[in-house]
């Protein structure tokens, strides 16, 4: 067995400085990279591209709705055609800086607010798929286990990962719980760690109100905002590799 650990990273931005970065790189295998509207600046980008190629791993583009004061947090109203140029703006950023310091971009995951409004609306993310296709068809886009951003993917042509989330709550349907709700993000490590391992056995986790949810995962989301992330991912990465899971990026994963 094989799995992808991603991080979203780069997310401090001019003198803002959030999450520890070069420590949670040393235990992951995809970085999804702040793109400058949710957080990051350029310099950010750039130093956190860098950062991954040190540590072999393969970056992503992490684009969100223009919302730095909401960390992207917040569901914003767009036309398809705002949209689109949304996310073909910050990919296209990121996806340059990647190509200038001689690697490729490897996928793209949609941050905060726009990921969880693709997972349920198919028809905003197909717009986000065509968006990405438009760019380079060969990204993979990363989205909620088994939702519509998936379904919209894979109708667009994208190759498609399927995420979980090691340190977040799950809804009955299997959305994310809100970060408003108390017991949303969890930060109990061996309560994390018992969750992955029992996906790892029965392809299931259970909601926050104990119903069995099966999910198909092809990679584990490590918030590096959480304040717990660096020994966190670490605990993980050591718990995988003693379950005989190798960590291995998308591009090394038969998508």
């Amino acid at each position: 067995m094989f799995i992808d650990l991603n991080s979203d990273l780069g997310e401090s931005f001019g003198n803002y400085k959030i999450g520890n970065d070069a420590e949670v790189m040393q235990y992951i295998t995809s970085a999804n990279i702040a793109c400058g509207f949710h957080a990051g600046d350029p310099l950010i980008i750039e130093k956190t591209i860098k950062l991954a190629i040190e540590n072999n791993v393969a970056p992503g583009a992490h684009p969100g709705y223009p919302d730095l004061i909401g960390f992207g947090r917040r569901s914003l109203t767009l036309s398809d055609e705002e949209l689109s140029a949304v996310i073909k703006y910050q990919v296209g950023a990121v996806k340059s800086i990647t190509e200038s310091l001689g690697v490729r971009l490897q996928h793209v995951k949609f941050h905060g607010a726009m990921y969880n409004d693709m997972a349920f609306n198919f028809d905003q993310a197909k717009v986000g798929a065509e968006a990405i296709a438009k760019i380079d068809s060969d990204l993979i886009l990363v989205g909620l286990a088994g939702s519509k951003m998936v379904e919209a993917a894979k109708d667009t042509g994208l190759k498609t990962a399927n995420e979980f989330f090691a340190d977040r709550a799950y809804n009955d349907d299997g959305s994310l719980v809100s970060r408003s709700i108390e017991g949303s993000v969890i930060h109990d490590t061996e309560v994390c760690l018992n969750r992955i391992e029992k996906l790892i056995k029965s392809g299931s986790v259970l909601s926050i109100n104990n119903k069995e949810l099966e999910i198909k995962v092809d990679t584990i989301c490590v918030h590096g905002d959480n304040k717990n992330a660096a020994n966190f991912v670490k605990s993980l990465n050591v718990f995988l590799k003693r379950k005989g899971i190798e960590l291995r990026n998308l591009e090394n994963q038969n998508l």
